[in-house]
């Protein structure tokens, strides 16, 4: 290997190491998933609760409440169109509040709106209004098309509510190319938010299929419907490795100028194999550095 391959490897793993040193995990709000956090993260992580439009937001705020009691760094998702309004969104803050809790996700959600609040541009102005209570906010970015938003809403409502958000966190995508190019498109229009990789772990798919229909990502019927290629694809022989992806894109991952902090990992609740592999990835890459 060349000397300069050399070098480029060893970049490429000093950028590789610095994400998976700073991830974060998504879990579902269900009845055990507490215990398997507690057992298999240690305190101090953060974890991020989504929200179900079948269990409602209120399993999201008590599991969020309790995994801040055990020292975790929680972040719970507040999704837009699961709020009735300004009088229970104020009654939200003040529960997260009380419970230590300093960040927020805030998406639009793709339950029917409970209330005024049809996006999440709606949620993060009264957020504002009430008087920003949360040192961080996190919004979502679309590397993909969304299946039911044109992307120029999409691309207009980011530049929206850059001035409300802190952090970006990106939606799935499975092409390192794609990925590469939507953060060089945010920067391009002067958005200068950090962005989180939104990154699914190593998944089993029966135990995928099998939460997915348990309900977590979105109403199960839908999310399967919309979204059948990401089983195909993360479950493929060889058709996905969460490693090699980021590989692909790390270069632009690692530059400075595109102010890339880390990792999203969608753990499907499969925390215990989710952080397994992390800490055998960071093994790996600490010896190629």
């Amino acid at each position: 290997m060349s000397r300069l391959m050399l070098m480029r490897s060893g970049t490429r793993a000093a950028v590789l190491h610095r994400l998976l040193t700073h991830a974060r995990y998504e879990v579902l709000p269900t009845a055990k998933i507490e215990a398997v956090v507690a057992e298999h993260l240690p305190v101090g992580r953060t974890v991020t609760v989504t929200a179900s439009p079948t269990k409602g937001l209120e399993a999201t705020l008590s599991l969020s409440e309790r995994l801040a009691g055990r020292g975790y760094d929680v972040v719970p998702h507040l999704a837009a169109r699961m709020v009735s309004g300004r009088v229970e969104l104020s009654d939200i803050v003040g529960r997260l509040q009380q419970a230590g809790i300093t960040t927020v996700f805030v998406p639009a959600g793709d339950a029917d709106p409970a209330g005024p609040y049809v996006g999440a541009l709606d949620l993060l102005e009264d957020l504002v209004a009430i008087g920003s209570p949360f040192a961080q906010v996190g919004i979502t970015g679309y590397p993909e098309s969304h299946p039911a938003i044109h992307d120029d809403v999409t691309i207009q409502t980011m530049w929206d509510k850059r001035r409300y958000a802190t952090q970006i966190v990106s939606n799935l995508t499975f092409d390192p190319r794609t990925l590469a190019s939507w953060v060089r498109r945010v920067r391009a229009r002067s958005v200068t938010t950090p962005i989180l990789v939104g990154l699914p772990g190593p998944v089993e798919r029966t135990k995928l299929l099998s939460m997915a229909t348990r309900i977590g990502v979105g109403e199960s019927t839908k999310f399967l419907a919309k979204n059948t290629g990401i089983f195909t694809r993360i479950a493929a022989p060889g058709g996905y490795d969460p490693l090699r992806f980021l590989a692909r894109a790390a270069s632009v991952l690692g530059d400075e100028g595109m102010y890339v902090q880390g990792l999203h990992l969608f753990t499907f609740n499969q925390v215990a194999e989710t952080e397994a592999w992390r800490k055998e990835q960071l093994a790996r890459l600490a010896g190629d550095r």
